[in-house]
Order: structure tokens, then C-alpha cells, then sequence
């Protein structure tokens, strides 16, 4: 079963350093982007610099350096879903040093009027995928343990946001009636791919994740309005944001 896969009682035999050799020390801090029109509007407008390549068979993916108000800050446009992002932190880390990451998305509101024109903060996630269970104890919710801190930061800058439980799934073709029905009794604000695996590779490791989220689709029972998705997905106002959030938020990782 799935909840019996978390075992911190014997060592892992396959190491990143039987890929990339030693731990790199290049940066601190480091920002996940989803949207590849902020990716390459990112590469075009900033003084970019190449410092790792997280290798694949199916292709590489760069992580490049900008700088922003005299802080040198690592990104890198990642895969979709909870494996492949969680992972992605923890051979990012391995290559570059960096601990703390900033994440900025789209997500599905499951309650308009509690998200409609605000950022979601999320403060806990549904494990409703499968990595997580590799990285942190079994149980249905996992905190999002900066939350309170994102909340401050925002709440000092007057921007609009709303706090909340999401859920993270591995299917939107199953984002079902019932599901969302379930989930919302819950508490659940919003459904994305990503953060619950992201925070308990997170945890596990000793980095420190900042995520924020913007609703693009809307899920209602009986229909499903996808108006905002891609300003949700694209609009750079999440960029400058995020690019904020790295250079405030104060290093505790290693």
C-alpha cells in the first residue's frame, strides 16, 4: 500500500550523487516557473547566466541566474505534476545549493467568491498524489508550514489574497462531482498538481517553499469556466511578485 512507503529507517540506494557528483554551493534561493511565456519573457529581459542542467533522457532542463536589487536568484522552468516538480527541487538544490523556493502558479477555484480577484495562499494541501507519501508520515492533509509568513508579506503590501486548504491531484480528468463536493466540505479552496509533493520534499530535506496561487479555472458543479486560465498561467504580475517574495524572505534552509 501506498501509506507504507515512507521509510526513514534504511538509506536510499540511488543518490543524486551518482548522477552530478558532489553538492554544489552556487545560490540561495530560487524560484519554480510553470509558464513558459514568463520563462522566456524572463530570458529575454534580464542579463540570464546558465549554472547547472538537470539532465533526462527525454531532454534537459537549464537553471539560469538573474539578478534583482543586488540578490543573485536561480530559476528554472519546471515539469508539471507533483513527481516531477518535487524531484526537481531536490536535484536543483543538489546543483546549485539553493534552499529556499519560491513557486508561483495557476489552480482551480472550488470557491469563487472566496478567490475571485485574490492570491491563494494555501495553508494546507490535500495529498491527493502520490510522492508525498515517499517524504512525509501518511495522513490525508499536509501543512504548508510558510504561509502565515507569505500572508505578511502580502498583507504589508496591501495586495488582495486569501488563505486556504487546496488539493493536489494527479488527474484533472478525475476532478469528479463527488471529489470536489468532498473536498470542499474539507475546506478546500482551490485543486492544483504540484504542492503537496513540493512540500514534503520540502520537509524531508530541509528547504524552505513559498507558494502562491491565482485561479484561472473555476470548478462548479454541473459546469466549468476556464476564462481566466491563461492570465493565470501567464501574466507577469506574478513574476515581479514572486521576484519580491525571494529577495525579502529570509534564508533557513541549508
Amino acid at each position: 500500500m501506498i501509506i507504507d512507503s515512507y521509510d526513514i529507517n534504511s538509506e536510499p540506494i540511488v543518490k543524486l550523487e551518482n548522477f552530478y557528483g558532489e553538492k554544489q554551493h552556487l545560490v540561495k534561493k530560487c524560484m519554480v516557473i510553470f509558464s513558459k511565456v514568463i520563462y522566456e519573457y524572463m530570458l529575454e529581459k534580464f542579463p540570464c547566466r546558465q549554472i547547472a542542467e538537470v539532465r533526462a533522457c527525454n531532454g534537459n532542463i537549464p537553471v539560469w541566474t538573474l539578478p534583482y536589487e543586488e540578490e543573485t536568484i536561480a530559476f528554472y522552468l519546471t515539469p508539471i505534476g507533483s513527481a516531477l516538480a518535487a524531484g526537481m527541487i531536490a536535484e536543483v538544490n543538489h546543483l546549485t545549493g539553493a534552499s529556499v523556493f519560491i513557486m508561483f502558479g495557476s489552480c482551480g477555484s472550488l470557491d469563487k467568491e472566496a478567490t475571485d480577484g485574490k492570491f491563494i495562499l494555501p495553508t494546507e494541501a490535500y495529498r491527493g498524489e502520490g510522492l508525498s507519501y515517499y517524504f512525509a508520515e501518511p495522513q490525508d492533509y499536509i501543512k504548508i508550514k510558510n504561509t502565515d509568513k507569505l500572508a505578511e508579506f502580502f498583507k504589508e503590501r496591501k495586495l488582495p489574497y486569501v488563505q486556504g486548504r487546496v488539493w493536489t491531484t494527479d488527474s484533472m480528468l478525475r476532478e469528479t462531482v463527488n471529489l470536489v463536493r468532498k473536498r470542499k466540505e474539507e475546506g478546500c479552496i482551490a485543486v492544483e498538481m504540484e504542492l503537496a509533493g513540493v512540500q514534503a520534499i520540502s520537509d524531508f530535506y530541509g528547504f524552505e517553499l513559498y507558494d502562491f496561487l491565482v485561479a484561472g479555472d473555476v470548478l462548479i458543479e454541473g459546469n466549468y469556466e476556464t476564462d481566466g486560465l491563461s492570465a493565470a498561467n501567464h501574466d507577469l504580475d506574478k513574476l515581479f511578485l514572486a521576484l519580491q517574495i525571494a529577495k525579502n524572505m529570509r534564508i533557513e534552509g541549508r
